[in-house]
């Protein structure tokens, strides 16, 4: 498995959403609906002005950052555990 898909997230759609997702996906000649939501994942975060793109790891968006001990929380002023 790729290190840097290491989380899985469930999520439940309606028939609609499944619908839009597919002929999202379809019409962008994606291999796998998880290709997909990604993607739009990745264009709902940039529309908010979230740059969600290679190389910036998920922990980066989180409140709480990883020290040695798992999560800490982080000081947003200087990114420091605290």
């Amino acid at each position: 498995m790729n290190d840097l898909r290491a989380e899985r997230l469930q999520v439940m759609l309606s028939p609609d959403e499944l619908a839009a997702v597919d002929d999202f996906r379809f019409k962008h000649r994606m291999p796998t609906r998880a290709a997909a939501v990604r993607e739009l994942l990745r264009f709902g975060l940039a529309a908010v002005g979230v740059d969600a793109g290679a190389g910036v790891k998920s922990s980066s968006f989180g409140v709480f950052g990883r020290g040695l001990d798992g999560h800490t929380q982080e000081d947003p002023e200087n990114g420091t555990g605290g």
